[in-house]
């Protein structure tokens, strides 16, 4: 079953209520989304607490479990530790940081920080370096093969040197329209387009379980 951990509603640029984003992935045959929106310090408050409260209301209702979430976007450096830490007091079970795409000024040092937060996921890094992606293996921070247009240019080297390292990848839809959710093979073809085989897909797949499952255990 299907796991993405990073989508967006219309709390930040997307589409879509909670309860219509959720249905449409259940839909779709997905086990859990998080809802991302784009923040920083200005609507942190604001977000969260209002996803949190939507999951309260829709997961008894659904069989997708809908995961409160965050993506910490264009925040300078040395506000991303701080802004992680007060996520995680409102509410956010997934913390996802806007990584160094290559078709966005994201500020340089943004992936390093990110990792240094132990965020959970850094979306699209762009041109991470070998030892970034070393320190997200040692602070289990997953590291994304986005299935967006322009993020996903750097899939392929963000693959390689994740399999070299070992670090966990996940593959995320980014998803903003209802258009952009992916189906179970647009995935894989993510991940495979990427570099990965089948067998490593399906560890990639195996370590989202164990991610969602490890949030179940912990309310």
């Amino acid at each position: 079953m299907m796991i993405d951990l990073h989508t967006h509603t219309l709390f930040s640029d997307g589409a879509l209520v909670p309860a219509e984003h959720l249905r449409r992935v259940a839909v779709l045959g997905y086990k859990a989304v998080a809802i991302t929106d784009h923040a920083d310090s200005s609507n942190l408050d604001f977000i969260i607490p209002r996803i949190v409260q939507a999951a309260k209301d829709l997961n008894p209702h659904s069989n997708t479990r809908l995961l409160p979430g965050i993506e910490l976007t264009h925040v300078p450096p040395a506000l991303i530790g701080p802004l992680t830490l007060k996520a995680r007091k409102l509410g956010a079970l997934v913390v996802v940081a806007h990584g160094e795409s290559p078709v966005e000024p994201v500020t340089p040092g943004t992936n390093l920080a990110a990792i240094e937060a132990k965020v959970d996921v850094l979306s699209h890094p762009g041109f991470i370096t070998e030892a970034e992606m070393q320190l997200a293996k040692d602070n289990n921070v997953m590291v994304e093969l986005s299935g967006r247009k322009g993020h996903s240019l750097t899939n392929g080297h963000v693959a390689k040197l994740g399999i070299k390292i070992g670090t966990t990848l996940v593959v995320n839809a980014d998803a903003h329209d209802p258009g952009d959710f992916l189906t179970a093979e647009m995935a894989r073809k993510v991940a495979l387009g990427a570099g990965l085989t089948v067998a490593q897909y399906d560890s990639l797949r195996a370590d989202m379980q164990n991610f969602v499952d490890t949030l179940k255990q912990h309310g």
